[in-house]
């Protein structure tokens, strides 16, 4: 079933987060543009490409009510996908082996890394951190600070996606209040809707208008 042009987006949908396997695509709905991206990609982007926007296609279609290779997206390599003819926003991340998908009417970013991820919570703190964010920490020791600076980058990463701005000139411009979980833009102010949790050894975070309070869909994650 084609996307009709008469196709209107509900009015008070949610925004929608799925966590699954960067695996099991079915390469058949890419298209030509996709295809050829693809192809010019080294191993293992290549792959990697080919399988998300595959499952990207598959997971679109289910709520577009199209089929796979119907869903208006654009989304060459390095670039955030983008939907055409007023379909929504989608924003990607991957990790490993496990791909998170953000969908939304508004925009959105989602960001996602394994709570496993070897990092120098202190270090990456005192160098990427405002110093109001840095007095909320300074006592943490441990897990405890690893778990705070991972939630805290995590989230405005997925802030920088929802902006499509870049990590060299929006990170150290976000401040995450550890108490009430606010995120906000300490140079024009803004303050986004998010989300954080974590899923099965995955800390996720996600962004943007109604993005408060969200519920992650696991599908098919690797063991």
């Amino acid at each position: 079933m084609s996307l009709s042009s008469s196709w209107e987006m509900p009015q008070r949908q949610a925004p929608q987060l799925w966590l699954r396997s960067l695996e099991g695509g079915d390469l058949g709905c890419l298209s030509s543009r996709e295809r050829s991206w693809g192809a010019a990609l080294p191993e293992p982007q290549r792959h990697r490409y080919f399988q998300s926007r595959a499952l990207l296609r598959q997971q679109l279609a289910e709520v577009l009510g199209c089929a796979d290779a119907d869903v208006p997206l654009h989304s060459p390599p390095g670039q955030p996908p983008q939907l055409t003819d007023g379909r929504g926003w989608v924003s990607l991340s991957h990790s490993g082996a496990v791909l998170l998908i953000g969908y939304s009417r508004y925009p959105i970013g989602v960001d996602l890394e394994s709570t496993a991820r070897p990092l120098q919570p202190a270090g990456l703190m005192r160098r990427f951190y405002p110093n109001a964010e840095q007095a909320q920490l300074q006592d943490l020791i441990g897990e405890e600070l690893r778990r705070a600076v991972l939630t805290s980058w995590v989230l405005k990463e997925a802030a920088i996606k929802w902006r499509h701005r870049t990590l060299a000139a929006e990170l150290a411009l976000w401040f995450y209040d550890h108490g009430s979980g606010r995120l906000r833009h300490i140079g024009d102010g803004a303050e986004p809707d998010c989300s954080s949790a974590v899923q099965r050894g995955w800390r996720w975070g996600a962004v943007g208008e109604d993005c408060a309070g969200l519920v992650l869909q696991a599908l098919e994650l690797p063991i």
